[in-house]
């Protein structure tokens, strides 16, 4: 949230932030009460008891970056004087008057100048100059190994000191019960406010939450740090250590997984192959459901370090039983190289007809999208740049009371664009029949009302398929008129086949022929490659179906120069 937005919630009600913190812990109080440890019952009853003033600048800091803070810029007019704001923190053991600060800490309080004269006899007893820098002033520092102490003691003189906010770990897990996550922060409530956000209303019941046990939240957390601590360039070695077995959740499990291959690159790109074998082995097995990706990369790597009949023992059942057509195209590959390198006959499993092309040349250089278009577009057939917003846009205003039915696991807040298990492997298994009904329109007309129903209705909510500002009534109204319900249907099912991976790809322009006669094509895709410019894997994988079933697409190549 920016300065300017801020300003704006603070018109209607100057102490919204403290609004919205205190409705997260009602929230939390009356739906996970269950998970919650003494400190946090705690912290919850002796916060309710806290000033209003001490209250407000409390959850002030909470929102803030970090845990150290001078009083002096804690100057907020709704809450007043700060210090007298500060004592009830303080005695309340909630804030720290005098922390230890080490010279990090102390770095990111101070400005130069106040540097220079907390520090002035270090300066003077290692030689620097009067002048010196902030960075060359921290390396000396730090080369002298200190030991982290008060303010008031690295700079006695100092004229105020520096408090440190000793709940921010009890206040992420709280966050963290509300949200079911760590990414989405306090600035939700008033981005949602403002209107920038809007998201559809779904019904909560007593397991709509992320977490149904404490140890799950201990999981995520001992992740998410792990996380953040490869992040913040600690070896890759040393954290794998330290993961945790995988959780019996399948969600917490799939984050592990992640966090394996995650690990499993870093430890690769630093030349630790053997650890990084290790950790996609753990990402990607022992069940198949596990992370794709980690079983591939796994494979890819034991190919180059010479384990080929290995990597073929492992490869070729999996061949036989993944359900993911990422997967299956990257085994198919990586098979066809095994048994050529240990001179079995190569045998691809995989048919991959060569797309319909035309080439253009146009005068350039430019956006080459955008050249295609303005050159193809006639009035009697307009041409549309859709990308990855045209038929995604249209399954998710199809199915949109699916992708928002109110399924334990898959909405537990009020600010989710959409459900939280989207791209789980049995999300589209959890709603088979749901998703059926709504693609059972297509096959009797009803597509097209039920759409532009949709998209009056729902107009700018949040939904992880829509993008609002690519998907104008008109443009619908011409798209429906034009595309084959069939064809839509076939797009819709290989899109459910694998949502993460198949909502990209599509082509990136749509050509209409409102007027063609009855058994002409009233539509093609358009997939435009510029100079140099190659197919990318799931472009490939649309374009084998759009060929397998007849749907009208097609490669432009683009050339720059003067047109033939």
């Amino acid at each position: 949230m920016n300065s300017k937005q801020a300003a704006a919630a603070s018109l209607e009600d100057p102490l919204y932030y403290l609004t919205n913190f205190e409705h997260v812990l009602a929230w939390v109080a009356e739906r996970h009460s269950d998970l919650l440890r003494d400190e946090e019952h705690a912290f919850l009853d002796l916060f309710a008891g806290l000033p209003l003033g001490s209250r407000a600048l409390l959850v002030r800091m909470v929102m803030r970056k970090g845990e150290y803070f001078r009083p002096s810029r804690l100057a907020y007019p709704e809450i007043g004087d700060t210090e007298a704001a500060l004592a009830p923190l303080v005695t309340a053991g909630v804030v720290e008057e005098a922390p230890t600060l080490d010279v990090a800490t102390l770095f990111a309080q101070l400005r130069l100048a106040e540097l220079r004269q907390a520090l002035s006899v270090e300066i003077a007893a290692t030689g620097l100059p009067g002048t010196v820098s902030k960075g060359a002033l921290r390396e000396a520092l730090l080369a002298r190994e200190p030991v982290p102490q008060p303010l008031n003691v690295w700079w006695p003189q100092a004229p105020e000191r520096v408090v440190r906010v000793r709940i921010m770990a009890i206040c992420d897990r709280l966050r963290l019960m509300f949200f079911g996550n760590l990414r989405q922060d306090w600035s939700e409530f008033v981005l949602a406010e403002l209107g920038h956000q809007r998201f559809e209303t779904v019904a909560f019941g007593a397991d709509s939450r992320a977490f149904q046990r404490r140890d799950e939240v201990d999981a995520y957390l001992s992740l998410h740090d792990l996380r953040r601590r490869l992040d913040d360039g600690e070896a890759p070695g040393d954290l794998a250590g330290t993961l945790p077995a995988r959780p019996d959740n399948p969600w917490l499990a799939s984050r592990h997984a992640r966090l394996c291959l995650v690990l499993g690159r870093r430890a690769e790109r630093e030349g630790l192959a053997d650890l990084a074998l290790t950790l996609y082995r753990r990402a990607g097995w022992p069940a198949p459901e596990a992370n794709g990706e980690g079983r591939i990369r796994y494979l890819r790597l034991a190919e180059r370090r010479g384990r080929w009949r290995q990597a073929l023992a492992l490869a070729e059942p999996l061949a036989r039983v993944t359900r993911d057509d990422v997967e299956a195209q990257a085994l198919d590959r990586l098979l066809t190289r095994l048994r050529r390198r240990l001179g079995l006959v190569p045998e691809s499993s995989i048919s991959e007809p060569a797309p319909e092309c035309f080439t253009l040349r146009l005068p350039g250089p430019g956006r080459v999208e955008q050249a295609v278009r303005d050159h193809l577009h006639r009035q009697a057939a307009p041409v549309h740049y859709v990308e990855n917003t045209l038929l995604t846009g249209l399954f998710g205003l199809l199915c949109w009371e699916v992708l928002f039915k109110p399924l334990a696991g898959a909405f537990f807040h009020p600010f989710q664009s959409g459900p939280a298990d989207l791209y789980r492997d049995d999300f589209v298994i959890r709603r088979r029949d749901h998703f059926e009904a709504c693609l059972t329109r297509l096959d009797e007309g009803r597509h097209r009302q039920a759409i532009l129903a949709t998209w009056r209705e729902k107009h700018g909510l949040a939904n992880p398929f829509v993008h609002w500002e690519a998907l104008d009534e008109e443009l619908l109204t011409q798209v429906l008129a034009c595309i084959p319900p069939s064809h839509l249907r076939i797009c819709f099912e290989h899109l459910l086949s694998n949502l993460r991976a198949n909502r990209a790809g599509l082509p990136d322009l749509v050509q209409l022929f409102p007027e063609v006669p009855p058994g002409e094509p009233s539509y093609r895709l358009i997939e435009v490659k510029g100079p140099g410019d190659r197919l990318q894997d799931n472009q490939r994988r649309w374009l084998t179906v759009f060929h397998r079933h007849e749907i009208p697409a097609a490669v432009c190549h683009l050339e720059w120069g003067a047109e033939r």
